[in-house]
């Protein structure tokens, strides 16, 4: 274990310093390096901490926002109890005290008239609060913490970490030095030759821990880019080959190059004999996406693939960097299967500049373990969605999230009767079938939601909002996300503004009130200490050092180090890389990796294309904006003044559309109003719409809600669509159409 010896705060010039992390409130996954500059106890500047390995610096828009964000006259204070109708926009203000006791007066209510499974805990996008919340569901009794929202299909993240533990044993991401505090200087680093991008704009979603400017540094370095996208991204524009995707089709795509760079012998022949099960069978699926199958599929062309796949395959080492655009298909496990099958058939399986297996962060995580593991049998059987998807049931715990809407609206097997919200704005932005998720939680007899800002989610539901702190305001343990392998502190740099309290202190109240024993810490920073126990130091400790980065090696399954056993090899079944997997099999799914047309496309459904022609894709990030977030920070906004749909212009030239226009998207299921943006960065025959738009501008009492209904793209996208193995949705291949909204 290496440490960090900066000093966390410090004066300037009569100013205040403070050496934190960002995280949560508001945060996204990365864990950035900020400095605070606080002068008369006031937060002045932010700026990137250039000692801190994982940023170097560098910061995005919404950290050297954040003086607007602390200080926004809209920030939530107090707690507050609703005082009218739901929806009414009539809300008293009460203690801190009446707030905890109402919350757990209520949930032990409920708990033992109808059981604790009844209260469901909402969590939305991955950040460093998701462990308290799970402990906070689990020691209460119920087995329903619900993530992203809820999100249809997981589509986010977890069907690829799932997928991979089945298949690999672990997790693996792309090597861009990140594991080592001297990052490029590390001697055993070795720059990829080649990074295929995939489904991914590292440079605006710094994705899950990963940041953008790794690639760039690696393109420095003499790394070739290969995109897969069907926008011209701004790596696109600069990589040595761009392949223009039809959404949805990933599948396919991997399939063909397998299918190349099996039938030319590119492969690994001595790694897929020592270290992977299943490449004969792997062989004979792949023949059946052939060459030309394959680009007719996709809209590539032909040569593009076959230059793609060379390139790919010849190059040592080579990664591929891949977002949730993978997971948001409805059969995206297949999808990820192929893409994990090109590491490992081309041997770039953890070596240096390849995918790399990421490690634990000193096995921070068995808190939480322990703590689900210490609900009874009997209440693990009552999670919601258990026996519907055996790979869920197995390997993934949270509730089904599409599965909880139907629960909630139907009783069946039970009713839910209360939910805790924290960090999500569910229907305004990341569930399918808008309306349905909204009348799902209007059904809800008692919620309580925790936020910065009053949100739609908060004005429509809650009858309880509680203030959250920002990462200024709050003391915290910053874990990575998923690419990194580091460990630091958020420090405390202000008092936070009027009665808010952090995320995770309003857990532990909560948390100490509804099952003593369980949290028996009197203030957040012995929490933090036992958190971070099997590092053998407490977090004052660990504040003072700055930061740690745990040990990493390269090869691990040459080294027994992945194994329970000690043995070399992987942590699967068979002990190796499953191309063919055994897991799958036992789950009643198809073992090898397929392609399947999504619900809704040119091919499946062309006589729906006949009246809705362009393919609709949604849910990439904006500068400025995470998800439904900031939209009333004034200079995020300026960013970002309006909802955008991106059209090709001759497209839109045949439509009557001109830049700038407000136009509606619609699909069979629903529409809405967006601006266009015309652009030669985009397929002719797609369109890319935003998402989590609201506006906190405009009225927030019912039928308003922040006009939450007027831009929600989700409102065109139904619910059910979800993969047969419960993971994935089609977020980004619907059929739609496009017309000009006339002026009223």
């Amino acid at each position: 274990m290496r440490k960090g010896e900066a000093k966390w705060a410090w004066e300037e010039d009569g100013t205040k310093v403070v050496r934190s992390i960002a995280r949560t409130g508001p945060g996204c996954h990365q864990g950035c390096g900020v400095l605070l500059y606080v002068k008369n106890e006031k937060l002045t500047k932010v700026e990137g901490d250039p000692e801190f390995p994982h940023n170097q610096g560098r910061l995005c828009s919404r950290c050297l926002a954040l003086t607007q964000i602390v200080y926004h006259p809209d920030r939530l204070k107090y707690p507050m109890k609703r005082a009218g109708q739901k929806g009414e926009g009539k809300w008293e203000r009460i203690p801190w005290e009446e707030a905890y006791g109402m919350i757990a007066q209520k949930f032990i209510e409920i708990k033992k008239k109808q059981g604790p499974e009844s209260v469901i805990f909402c969590q939305g996008t991955g950040r460093d609060i998701g462990p308290y919340i799970s402990k906070l569901a689990y020691s209460f009794g119920s087995p329903n913490k619900v993530t992203f929202g809820p999100l249809d299909g997981h589509a986010c993240f977890a069907p690829k970490v799932t997928v991979l533990a089945a298949t690999t044993g672990a997790f693996e991401v792309t090597d861009c030095a990140q594991f080592f505090p001297e990052r490029y200087e590390n001697i055993n680093w070795r720059v990829p030759q080649c990074i295929m991008i995939w489904g991914n704009n590292p440079l605006t979603s710094n994705p899950d821990g990963f940041m953008g400017y790794w690639i760039t540094e690696c393109m420095k370095r003499g790394s070739e880019i290969i995109v897969v996208d069907p926008r011209r991204t701004w790596l696109a524009t600069r990589a040595k080959i761009w392949l223009q995707i039809r959404p949805g089709t990933d599948a396919a795509l991997a399939l063909g190059m397998l299918n190349i760079i099996i039938n030319e012998k590119l492969c690994d022949e001595e790694f897929i004999r020592k270290w992977t099960y299943g490449f004969a069978e792997l062989t004979r699926r792949v023949q059946d996406y052939p060459l030309e199958k394959v680009s007719e599929i996709t809209w590539i062309p032909k040569e593009k693939i076959i230059e793609a796949s060379r390139l790919y395959a010849t190059s040592k080492p080579a990664a591929i960097q891949w977002g949730v655009s993978i997971d948001q298909s409805k059969e995206c496990v297949p999808a990820i299967h192929a893409i994990m099958s090109l590491w490992a058939i081309t041997g770039n399986f953890d070596v240096p500049g390849g995918n790399v297996i990421k490690s634990q962060n000193f096995n921070l995580d068995d808190e939480i373990k322990n703590e689900f593991q210490a609900i009874s049998e009997e209440q693990k059987e009552k999670k919601i969605g258990r026996g519907i998807y055996p790979l869920l049931d197995q390997w993934y715990l949270p509730a089904v999230g599409s599965v909880v809407i139907d629960q909630i609206l139907t009783d069946i097997p039970y009713p839910i009767k209360a939910a805790w919200i924290q960090t999500t704005n569910t229907f305004a932005c990341s569930a399918a079938d808008a309306k349905r998720v909204y009348e799902a939680f209007k059904k809800l007899d008692f919620i309580v939601v925790v936020d910065l800002f009053m949100t739609p989610t908060a004005m429509a539901f809650a009858d309880i909002v509680l203030p959250a702190a920002t990462y200024a305001e709050r003391d915290g343990i910053a874990l990575t996300g998923g690419n990194s392998i580091f460990v630091g502190t958020t420090n405390k740099a202000i008092e936070p503004v009027g009665e808010s309290k952090s995320d995770m202190e309003i857990i532990l109240e909560l948390g100490k009130r509804l099952n003593p024993q369980v949290w028996p810490w009197n203030n957040v920073q012995d929490m933090f200490s036992a958190v971070i126990k099997s590092m053998e130091i407490t977090f004052e400790e660990l504040r003072e050092k700055g930061f740690a980065y745990d040990t990493f090696e390269y090869k691990k399954y040459e080294k027994g180090l992945l194994r329970p056993d000690k043995q070399a090899g992987f942590n699967t079944p068979t002990g190796k890389i499953e191309l063919y997997s055994t897991v799958f099999e036992k789950c009643g799914l198809d073992p090898l990796p397929y392609f399947e047309e999504p619900p809704e496309s040119p091919v499946s459904t062309p006589e729906i294309s006949k009246d809705y022609p362009l393919v609709l894709t949604t849910g990439a990030k904006s500068w400025g904006f995470f998800h439904s977030e900031h939209r009333q920070i004034p200079i995020l906004r300026y960013m970002n003044p309006d909802p955008i749909t991106e059209i090709y212009p001759e497209t839109a030239e045949k439509l009557g559309i001109k830049d700038g226009d407000w136009i509606y998207i619609e699909t069979q299921h629903g529409r809405c109003q967006q601006r266009a943006k015309l652009t030669a960065g985009i397929h002719p025959r797609v369109i890319h719409s935003q998402h989590g738009w609201w506006f906190p501008e405009k009225p927030g009492p019912e039928p308003s809600l922040f006009g939450v209904w007027e831009s929600n793209i989700n409102l065109l996208l139904p619910s059910g669509w979800v993969g047969r193995s419960g993971f994935g949705y089609p977020f980004k291949s619907q059929m739609c159409r496009v017309y000009k909204k006339e002026e009223s």
